[in-house]
Protein backbone atom coordinates (compact mmCIF):
# COMPACT_ATOMS: atom_id res chain seq x y z
CA UNK A 1 0.00 0.00 0.00
CA UNK A 2 1.71 3.42 -1.16
CA UNK A 3 1.51 6.47 0.97
CA UNK A 4 -0.17 9.66 0.52
CA UNK A 5 0.58 11.62 -2.25
CA UNK A 6 2.45 15.12 -1.76
CA UNK A 7 -1.17 16.76 -2.20
CA UNK A 8 -2.59 14.75 0.46
CA UNK A 9 0.74 14.90 2.91
CA UNK A 10 0.21 18.63 4.27
CA UNK A 11 0.19 18.94 8.06
CA UNK A 12 -0.87 22.23 10.27
CA UNK A 13 2.74 23.39 10.49
CA UNK A 14 2.64 23.74 6.41
CA UNK A 15 -0.78 25.32 6.37
CA UNK A 16 -1.84 28.68 5.93
CA UNK A 17 -3.29 29.77 9.48
CA UNK A 18 -7.29 30.08 9.52
CA UNK A 19 -8.65 33.62 10.10
CA UNK A 20 -9.88 31.76 14.03
CA UNK A 21 -6.26 31.55 14.52
CA UNK A 22 -5.00 34.61 13.42
CA UNK A 23 -7.60 36.00 16.05
CA UNK A 24 -6.65 33.55 18.70
CA UNK A 25 -2.92 35.18 18.15
CA UNK A 26 -4.04 38.61 18.12
CA UNK A 27 -6.65 38.17 20.95
CA UNK A 28 -3.43 37.27 23.41
CA UNK A 29 -1.15 39.73 22.13
CA UNK A 30 -3.39 42.54 22.62
CA UNK A 31 -4.66 41.18 25.94
CA UNK A 32 -0.94 41.21 27.15
CA UNK A 33 -0.17 44.36 25.86
CA UNK A 34 -3.60 46.26 26.65
CA UNK A 35 -3.17 45.07 30.57
CA UNK A 36 0.72 46.09 30.65
CA UNK A 37 -0.14 49.49 29.46
CA UNK A 38 -2.45 49.46 31.83
CA UNK A 39 -1.27 48.48 35.33
CA UNK A 40 1.81 49.59 34.70
CA UNK A 41 1.31 52.91 33.48
CA UNK A 42 -2.28 53.80 34.15
CA UNK A 43 -3.72 51.89 36.99
CA UNK A 44 -0.34 51.66 38.76
CA UNK A 45 0.66 55.38 38.83
CA UNK A 46 -3.19 56.72 39.39
CA UNK A 47 -4.15 54.49 42.57
CA UNK A 48 -0.40 54.68 44.12
CA UNK A 49 -0.56 58.57 44.11
CA UNK A 50 -4.51 58.37 45.37
CA UNK A 51 -4.75 55.77 47.74
CA UNK A 52 -3.62 55.33 51.03
CA UNK A 53 -0.26 52.48 50.99
CA UNK A 54 -1.71 50.05 52.57
CA UNK A 55 -5.37 50.08 50.26
CA UNK A 56 -3.25 50.34 47.56
CA UNK A 57 -0.71 47.56 48.77
CA UNK A 58 -3.81 45.50 49.49
CA UNK A 59 -5.03 46.03 45.64
CA UNK A 60 -1.39 44.81 44.68
CA UNK A 61 -1.46 41.98 46.31
CA UNK A 62 -4.96 40.89 45.10
CA UNK A 63 -4.27 41.91 41.33
CA UNK A 64 -1.30 41.17 40.72
CA UNK A 65 -1.02 37.40 40.39
CA UNK A 66 -4.42 37.52 38.25
CA UNK A 67 -2.33 40.05 35.77
CA UNK A 68 1.33 38.11 36.04
CA UNK A 69 -0.53 34.70 35.53
CA UNK A 70 -3.17 35.88 32.43
CA UNK A 71 0.12 37.80 31.11
CA UNK A 72 2.01 34.16 31.01
CA UNK A 73 -0.62 32.33 29.76
CA UNK A 74 -0.96 34.84 26.64
CA UNK A 75 2.51 35.04 25.90
CA UNK A 76 2.74 31.14 26.27
CA UNK A 77 -0.13 30.76 24.07
CA UNK A 78 1.76 33.13 21.42
CA UNK A 79 4.88 31.31 21.40
CA UNK A 80 2.45 27.67 20.68
CA UNK A 81 0.15 29.46 17.66
CA UNK A 82 3.33 31.37 15.99
CA UNK A 83 5.79 28.07 16.63
CA UNK A 84 2.90 25.88 15.07
CA UNK A 85 2.75 27.99 11.58
CA UNK A 86 6.27 28.76 11.59
CA UNK A 87 8.18 25.63 11.15
CA UNK A 88 11.63 25.53 12.18
CA UNK A 89 13.30 23.83 9.27
CA UNK A 90 11.49 27.03 7.41
CA UNK A 91 12.44 30.06 9.75
CA UNK A 92 13.41 33.00 7.84
CA UNK A 93 16.19 35.10 9.90
CA UNK A 94 12.74 37.36 11.02
CA UNK A 95 10.97 34.52 12.42
CA UNK A 96 13.43 33.23 14.10
CA UNK A 97 13.87 36.44 15.87
CA UNK A 98 10.29 36.59 16.70
CA UNK A 99 10.34 33.04 18.02
CA UNK A 100 13.09 34.30 20.34
CA UNK A 101 11.31 37.30 21.40
CA UNK A 102 8.41 35.47 22.17
CA UNK A 103 10.24 32.72 24.28
CA UNK A 104 11.89 35.01 26.10
CA UNK A 105 8.62 36.64 27.12
CA UNK A 106 6.98 33.09 28.51
CA UNK A 107 10.45 33.08 30.26
CA UNK A 108 10.51 36.38 31.93
CA UNK A 109 6.46 36.71 32.73
CA UNK A 110 6.65 32.57 34.35
CA UNK A 111 9.40 34.12 36.56
CA UNK A 112 7.75 36.87 37.30
CA UNK A 113 4.27 35.15 38.22
CA UNK A 114 6.34 32.20 39.68
CA UNK A 115 9.04 34.23 41.72
CA UNK A 116 9.50 37.72 42.08
CA UNK A 117 5.77 38.84 41.90
CA UNK A 118 4.94 36.59 44.83
CA UNK A 119 7.90 37.36 46.91
CA UNK A 120 7.22 41.14 46.47
CA UNK A 121 3.30 40.07 47.85
CA UNK A 122 5.24 38.33 50.54
CA UNK A 123 7.34 40.83 51.68
CA UNK A 124 4.82 43.80 51.43
CA UNK A 125 2.35 42.03 53.50
CA UNK A 126 4.69 41.07 56.38
CA UNK A 127 6.10 44.92 56.45
CA UNK A 128 2.31 46.36 56.34
CA UNK A 129 1.65 43.73 59.53
CA UNK A 130 4.99 45.89 60.98
CA UNK A 131 3.49 49.27 59.79
CA UNK A 132 0.39 48.69 61.33
CA UNK A 133 1.79 48.04 64.30
CA UNK A 134 3.68 51.41 64.51
CA UNK A 135 0.33 53.27 63.14
CA UNK A 136 1.96 53.97 59.85
CA UNK A 137 0.77 52.46 56.25
CA UNK A 138 -2.26 55.52 55.83
CA UNK A 139 -0.41 57.64 54.20
CA UNK A 140 -1.29 59.07 50.67
CA UNK A 141 0.85 59.96 47.48
CA UNK A 142 4.30 59.09 46.02
CA UNK A 143 6.13 60.42 48.67
CA UNK A 144 4.62 60.10 51.79
CA UNK A 145 7.53 57.97 52.92
CA UNK A 146 9.06 59.80 55.73
CA UNK A 147 7.46 57.99 58.85
CA UNK A 148 8.83 54.22 57.01
CA UNK A 149 12.14 55.68 56.48
CA UNK A 150 12.37 56.62 60.35
CA UNK A 151 10.52 52.86 61.25
CA UNK A 152 13.78 51.48 58.63
CA UNK A 153 16.55 53.33 60.27
CA UNK A 154 15.03 52.23 63.96
CA UNK A 155 14.10 48.92 63.41
CA UNK A 156 16.88 46.27 61.49
CA UNK A 157 14.07 43.62 61.02
CA UNK A 158 11.57 45.79 58.97
CA UNK A 159 14.48 47.86 57.34
CA UNK A 160 15.92 44.26 55.92
CA UNK A 161 12.20 43.61 54.57
CA UNK A 162 12.58 47.17 52.88
CA UNK A 163 15.42 46.37 51.16
CA UNK A 164 14.36 43.08 50.26
CA UNK A 165 11.44 44.56 48.52
CA UNK A 166 13.33 47.01 46.93
CA UNK A 167 15.40 44.39 45.44
CA UNK A 168 12.24 42.23 44.37
CA UNK A 169 10.54 45.17 43.04
CA UNK A 170 13.08 46.03 40.70
CA UNK A 171 13.58 42.82 39.89
CA UNK A 172 9.88 42.48 38.71
CA UNK A 173 9.42 45.74 37.25
CA UNK A 174 12.47 44.65 35.17
CA UNK A 175 10.78 41.39 33.81
CA UNK A 176 7.51 43.38 33.40
CA UNK A 177 9.50 46.29 31.36
CA UNK A 178 10.94 43.51 29.72
CA UNK A 179 7.60 41.76 28.59
CA UNK A 180 6.50 44.79 27.39
CA UNK A 181 9.03 44.97 25.02
CA UNK A 182 8.92 41.86 23.52
CA UNK A 183 4.97 42.31 23.01
CA UNK A 184 5.84 46.11 21.72
CA UNK A 185 8.18 44.28 18.90
CA UNK A 186 6.04 41.75 18.61
CA UNK A 187 2.94 43.98 17.69
CA UNK A 188 5.47 45.75 15.45
CA UNK A 189 6.19 42.78 13.73
CA UNK A 190 2.29 41.47 13.35
CA UNK A 191 2.35 45.08 12.17
CA UNK A 192 4.25 44.66 9.60
CA UNK A 193 3.54 41.83 7.82
CA UNK A 194 -0.64 42.78 7.44
CA UNK A 195 -1.00 43.51 3.77
CA UNK A 196 -4.13 45.38 4.80
CA UNK A 197 -6.23 46.76 7.62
Amino acid sequence: MEGPGPSQGTTPTNAEPTNAVKLLHLLFLSTFWGMQIWVTFVAGLVMRSRLPRHTYGFIQRELCPYYFHIGSTCAFLNLTLFAMYHPSELLSEEETTQIVVFFVCVAVSALNAQWFGQATSDIAADMHRIERGRGLGQEVGLFAGEACRELRASDPSYGQLARQLALYRAASALCNLCCIACNGFSLYYLAAHLSAL
